[in-house]
């Protein structure tokens, strides 16, 4: 039982104020080193459980603030706060894995959710679900305006992911969809440029005398001379 830091006189459960000596009694955060969790200033609600999340500060670099739902251990992250995350956790990472990659997929357990849409925890909008990455097995809801969603457990998916080099292998894709783009367009600059140069099927009409057939002009005139 909780007990006054005044007087030592036992707290009543959930109170701040000692009903003995009405000493104040802060919250104990001595027994937490990796983060400090707290309330939020604006409510945040888990999509899953539909309880307030808290925030956790993992003092990444300074303050490093994401939410996380108590009961189902789901995580939200503001905009970059999870690409931030996964590249200062997991360095050093020179190749790609490919058969790891494609086994950490298979030893992974059922999703313990249906397919679903579900709510931004700050706006309550529908989610869009989106690929995190390239053989990453994760399917991220994400908020353009305010975040990502993880449910338990895909972080740690998504460090093993790092580990054996899925984002040099998302870069990768990336890469080769860009010279994709890029060789289409020109294809297509190239189509166009062909267009151009190509003789306009309406050319003839252009200057009908001109291009008239002689035989056919000469016929015309001389009918023309004998009716006048």
């Amino acid at each position: 039982m909780a007990r006054c830091s005044n007087c030592k006189a036992p707290l009543s459960p959930g109170s701040l104020i000692c009903a003995y000596c009405g000493n104040r009694n802060d919250i104990d955060l001595k027994g937490i080193h990796y983060y400090t969790t707290h309330d939020t200033d604006l409510p945040r609600t888990c999509p899953r459980c539909n309880i307030k999340l808290k925030s956790l500060d993992l003092k990444l670099h300074g303050r490093f603030l994401i939410d996380r739902c108590e009961q189902c251990l789901g995580l939200f992250f503001d905009p970059g706060e999870l690409e931030a995350l996964l590249e200062a956790t997991v360095a050093n990472v020179s190749g790609i894995d490919r058969a790891g990659l494609e086994a950490i997929n298979e030893k992974r357990e059922v999703n313990q959710y249906p397919i679903a849409y579900i709510k931004c925890p700050v706006c309550s909008q529908l989610m869009n679900r989106v690929n995190f990455g390239a053989k990453s097995g994760v399917i991220v809801d994400r908020c353009r305006e305010h975040g990502v969603w993880l449910d338990g457990g895909e972080l740690r998916q998504l460090f093993e992911w790092m580990k054996l080099g899925g984002q040099l292998l998302e870069q990768e894709r990336l890469e080769q969809q860009h010279r994709e783009a890029e060789q289409r367009e020109k294809e297509q600059r190239q189509k166009l440029k062909g267009y151009e140069n190509e003789p306009s099927p309406f050319g003839s009409f252009s200057d009908p005398l001109r291009q008239s057939d002689p035989d056919l002009f000469g016929i015309i005139v001389k009918a023309i001379r004998f009716f006048t």
